[in-house]
């Protein structure tokens, strides 16, 4: 005959600190918790609404400037520098975590139009409409940590001077070379006073400039005339051009994935493009209701935060076709330039009142130092979260966010005119003969053609 026999071994409930809690043994059969999955829903719903009650993405402003904030760099080498330029020519180093000026650099006599850093963190490069490319010293951490004014200012290391104003710089990711968008792109090296080489395909001005962080010798440019074009440095000649409808304000490739970049559209959209594969886009990000000024990616390479000309912020997933986030305050207007923090977890936009604003990447995270219980409770409640996602209730209140009523009304009236666009279309089609006009999906229809 068997003798069952409860055992205890006096290590399973026996607490090791008297400030520890009570040790408890939890049978997880599920013919003993009938009501486990109601009780799993009710806690996501709750989580749900709890997200939305703690949702305080903004966390504050850093003024300083007198003019417009048109573009921001971020520093490689050192997690909380952060470097913007304005329209009055003046650019400042900031401390994101104490969100004051560091130091400040004035050189320029016009407006700054691009901001980049090396590799290593210890030049700036700047350039602007004044028709010059200037180059900075850029403090030493510690030197950051250490200073407390400020008024500190430092003087261009080197100061080039060329025949057209410049209207983006990038670095490369390793190496001494940079290259600068303007009437054509010009690929410099900091230790000679003119271009290294040049590319020119076609008349129309470049506006944008963004390295390969992969492999270093291809880079992507969008135009004036509304393209997208991808140059190698080893072939000196342009590889392969992409004409669309409307104008790209600025490009950002997938740091994880980079053969895959995405582009901000006027047409109040972004596409994501596998650089192989350019007769097409991956997916069309939707959402703003006026042009896309900026983009930049997470380290992580899993989202992208976008600003626009419609004063909002936005944060989208790589392949979701819409916002994740929407960032917005009564004061701050069109938006130029937007970065992700390098640890992932904030995002600095500058805009048109002078202003640039620190934002939580995620709306309801909890800031400071968080207890192991306190992480493992923020990681359940995410988990059963992502496990009753699909259910209406819970997908409603995830997927709510307070919109601006010029920013809703505007996006009704875009759907608006977007059905009857489909509406118009649909009964040509109805009235013309058999397969005399085609559908074109949306991923193909911005696109006009491609050259090789």
């Amino acid at each position: 005959m068997k003798v069952k026999v409860i055992s205890r071994s006096a290590d399973e409930f026996t607490r090791e600190r008297s400030n520890d809690l009570q040790r408890v043994s939890r049978n997880y059969d599920p013919n003993l918790r009938p009501q486990e999955k109601a009780v799993e829903y009710v806690r996501a719903l709750n989580a749900a609404k709890l997200d939305k009650v703690f949702a305080r993405p903004f966390i504050g402003a850093m003024d300083g400037h007198i003019d417009a904030i048109s573009c921001m760099a971020k520093n490689p080498s050192h997690l909380k520098g952060l470097f913007s330029g304005s329209m009055d020519g003046d650019i400042r180093l900031w401390d994101i975590a104490s969100r004051k000026t560091i130091c400040q650099y004035s050189g320029h006599q016009g407006a700054v139009r691009g901001l980049t850093v090396s590799t290593d963190g210890r030049i700036l490069v700047s350039c602007g409409t004044d028709c010059t490319v200037r180059l900075w010293k850029v403090p030493l951490s510690s030197g950051i940590e250490s200073s407390d004014s400020s008024d500190t200012s430092d003087k261009s290391i080197a100061s080039y001077v060329w025949k057209n104003a410049f209207w983006g710089v990038d670095h490369q990711w390793e190496g001494n070379i940079f290259a600068t968008a303007g009437a054509q792109v010009d690929i410099w090296d900091h230790n000679r006073s003119q271009p290294i080489t040049s590319f020119e395909w076609g008349n129309d001005t470049v506006i944008s400039v963004r390295f390969n962080p992969g492999e270093p010798n291809i880079l992507a440019t969008s135009g004036s005339d509304r393209s997208i074009t991808i140059y190698d440095l080893r072939t000196s000649s342009p590889a392969r051009k992409l004409i669309m409808r409307t104008k790209t304000n600025s490009i950002a490739w997938n740091p994880m994935e980079p053969m895959n970049f995405t582009a901000a559209n006027e047409n109040c959209n972004c596409y994501s493009f596998d650089a192989r594969k350019l007769e097409e886009a991956k997916c069309v990000h939707k959402d703003h209701v006026s042009a896309v000024m900026d983009i930049d990616y997470s380290p992580t390479g899993r989202e992208f935060v976008t600003g626009s000309y419609d004063r909002t912020v936005r944060i989208f997933q790589y392949n979701g076709g819409h916002s994740r986030e929407i960032y917005h305050t009564k004061r701050m207007q069109r938006v130029f330039c937007v970065k992700f923090s390098g640890d992932a977890s904030y995002v600095i936009s500058g805009s048109d009142d002078t202003n640039l604003r620190l934002w939580k990447a995620n709306a309801s995270e909890q800031l400071g130092v968080i207890l192991p219980r306190e992480r493992k409770k923020h990681e359940y409640m995410e988990a059963v979260k992502n496990r009753y996602k699909h259910l209406p209730e819970v997908k409603r209140i995830l997927r709510h966010r307070h919109l601006p009523r010029p920013i809703y009304k505007a996006g009704l009236l875009r759907r608006t005119m977007a059905d009857a666009e489909k509406r118009k279309e649909d009964r040509r089609r109805a009235h013309s003969a058999p397969g005399s006009m085609p559908r074109k999906s949306i991923r193909k229809n911005r696109i006009i053609q491609e050259i090789e």
